[in-house]
């Protein structure tokens, strides 16, 4: 296989959120890993600071570059909620990736447009794939397409029709989305990926 998919967990949730499950089922045979943030390793509710969780994100991502013997650029980073967006600000930072594959994607806090968490969208010069209910108080499909529209890379979104933050009972279809973008993607994407 010529890449690996490493998924991070929303906030105070852990690696067996139901739909990383999901995903990493339905990815077989992809080596996949699900991932947990140190707070949650070390039994905390609360999320550590950015820093730290942005560090995990490159610990784990190098981790799994080393397990798979795959080159860095390799890899698709992503996950749901928090965890994405951790990938997603890494990988804007310098982090190697082949793609993003960002579920739930916490464009603002629920009620406050005002505090958009795009600051580093323009950074990102990859495939990035946002799979998102059509209800999801973290940011609607017109805030979202349009905030994306900063992302000098290839954007593909995908909408679970009725589907909330939390994406509840429609993990099969999650997981389906983030199949079809992944098999995209290592296979070349029809000459879209850039160097």
């Amino acid at each position: 296989m010529n890449t690996a998919v490493l998924l991070a967990p929303g906030a105070s949730a852990g690696r067996d959120q139901r739909d990383l499950v999901a995903i990493d089922e339905a990815l077989q045979p992809v080596p996949v890993e699900r991932m947990d943030f140190p707070y949650r390793k070390q039994g905390r509710k609360a999320p550590d600071r950015p820093p730290v969780l942005l560090q995990a994100v490159r610990d784990e991502a190098a981790a799994l570059a080393a397990r798979t013997g795959l080159a860095p650029e390799r890899l698709i980073l992503g996950g749901r909620s928090m965890g994405g967006r951790m990938c997603s600000m890494a990988v804007a930072d310098g982090l190697p990736a082949l793609a993003l594959v960002l579920v739930a994607y916490p464009l603002h806090p629920p009620g406050r447009p005002e505090k958009m968490r795009t600051g580093h969208f323009a950074a990102l010069d990859l495939p990035c794939l946002f799979v998102s209910g059509t209800r999801d108080a973290f940011g609607t499909p017109q805030e979202l397409e349009a905030a994306t529209a900063a992302i000098p890379g290839p954007v593909t979104h995908r909408w679970v029709e009725g589907g909330d933050h939390g994406l509840r009972r429609k993990e099969a279809t999650v997981a389906a989305l983030v199949r079809e973008f992944v098999e995209e993607v290592s296979a070349g994407a029809g000459g879209r990926l850039r160097g």
